[in-house]
């Protein structure tokens, strides 16, 4: 007779050993990243982690006039990227601008200029751009400060000097400022046209038989000192200080500050401010009714985009999915966990060059600044893409601000 023997428990099949998506990404954050933008089926679009194609932006949105003591405000919103910017204008004396009348920034009278129909009035108008341009830098008439508040990100804390990041950012907005022509200096300048009625002629002294030759003489130095005496002149600027805060920032810190000056200065007031000849200081108006909107002369919208490098073989996905041989993806508006894994960034400021003209496919755009940094990935050809995916940017944004 047989005997049986016991018969011996089978041991469980294993589990695959699986995580949290949140912990995923902690643990290997590029394999994550590269899991969505390089999907198992060929037929599955690559999907960013936080749900964005790779050539989408966040939509933005904007509100104005937030701040009430400032001359101009903004707040700016781009997925969780917060940014606050506060306009004020402060008065700056032509008397205390070193060596003013030596580089000559008088200018000339909005009044006194040709019209625009007039021979020469397009190469006089150029002419005078190019020096206002000139001048404004060389007066500091614009002072941006970027401030990143203490948490706005984990990477600043509090009585911390400010960062380098800060600072290179306060920089950049101030170069596209005077790059992009954005200002006029007219809107900036305090002008004072003295009264003829104030500056009546001294009486001559003279023999009964002078000669005429003599009278004609002085008549012509009397009316000479007159009329300089009336010409207009500056006697002071507006110098806008423009501050910047963050108080949230999730990625591309730059094209929301940039965002949040341009609605900012959008909105910006100047009150209605004369020079007094009597007590020699310059005097301004507190009503509202009074007050100049601030013109800006161009809508230039700055674009960002980052390269992602992935580790492992396979067909990677570039610009409008376009499939490659290679690993590499380009990802417009990155968020911080996508800049944290990109070692290449490009940001395009675009413009349109005038109203009217056609907006699709960056059609009638033009092209004012590039910033590359990094790698070699982006090339002419990634270049021209790029630049249809800010000419799109551009059109979200100028909705956005209700331009």
């Amino acid at each position: 007779m047989a005997v049986k023997s016991p018969s011996t428990p089978s041991a469980p099949t294993p589990q695959p050993l699986s995580f949290p998506a949140a912990t995923f990404a902690k643990l290997s954050p590029g394999p994550y990243l590269q899991a969505h933008l390089q999907p198992s089926s060929p037929s599955s679009p690559s999907i960013r982690p936080n749900g964005r194609l790779p050539n989408e932006f966040r939509p933005p949105t904007v509100h104005t006039g937030s701040l009430t003591h400032a001359s101009g405000s903004a707040v700016v919103r781009v997925g969780d990227t917060a940014v606050v910017c506060g306009v004020r204008g402060e008065i700056l004396l032509a008397r205390d601008v070193p060596n003013y009348r030596v580089f000559g920034a008088q200018g000339q009278h909005p009044d006194n200029r040709r019209g625009e129909g007039s021979s020469g009035a397009e190469k006089e108008k150029e002419g005078r751009t190019k020096k206002d341009k000139e001048q404004l830098a060389e007066l500091g008439l614009l002072v941006p400060n970027l401030e990143l508040a203490t948490g706005c990100s984990p990477a600043f804390l509090p009585e911390n000097p400010p960062s380098t990041l800060a600072q290179s950012l306060s920089q950049r907005i101030l170069t596209l400022l005077h790059i992009s022509e954005l200002i006029s200096l007219d809107d900036l300048r305090i002008w004072y046209t003295p009264d003829p009625s104030s500056s009546s002629p001294s009486p001559s002294i003279g023999h009964a038989d002078d000669d005429d030759d003599d009278k004609m003489e002085g008549m012509q130095e009397e009316d000479e000192q007159q009329q300089q005496q009336q010409t207009p002149e500056v006697k002071a600027f507006w110098t806008l200080y423009i501050d910047i805060l963050f108080i949230s920032l999730d990625g591309n810190p730059f094209d929301a500050a940039w965002a949040a000056v341009l609605a900012a200065l959008k909105d910006t007031l100047l009150p209605r401010a004369w020079w007094d000849a009597d007590r020699q200081m310059v005097l301004w108006s507190d009503l509202r009714a009074e007050a100049k909107k601030l013109t800006l002369r161009h809508f230039p919208v700055a674009s960002t985009f980052a390269v992602f490098e992935g580790k492992s073989g396979g067909d990677g996905v570039g610009l409008g999915g376009k499939k490659k041989k290679k690993t590499t993806w380009v990802l417009a508006d990155p968020d911080l966990f996508e800049e944290g894994l990109c070692w290449e960034d490009v940001t395009v400021v675009v413009d349109q060059e005038g109203e009217g003209e056609g907006e699709e496919d960056g059609v009638g755009m033009q092209v004012l600044r590039v910033e590359k940094g990094g790698g070699g990935t982006v090339g002419i050809g990634e270049m021209k893409e790029l630049v249809q995916l800010a000419a799109g940017s551009w059109q979200e944004w100028k909705t956005a601000l209700g331009s």
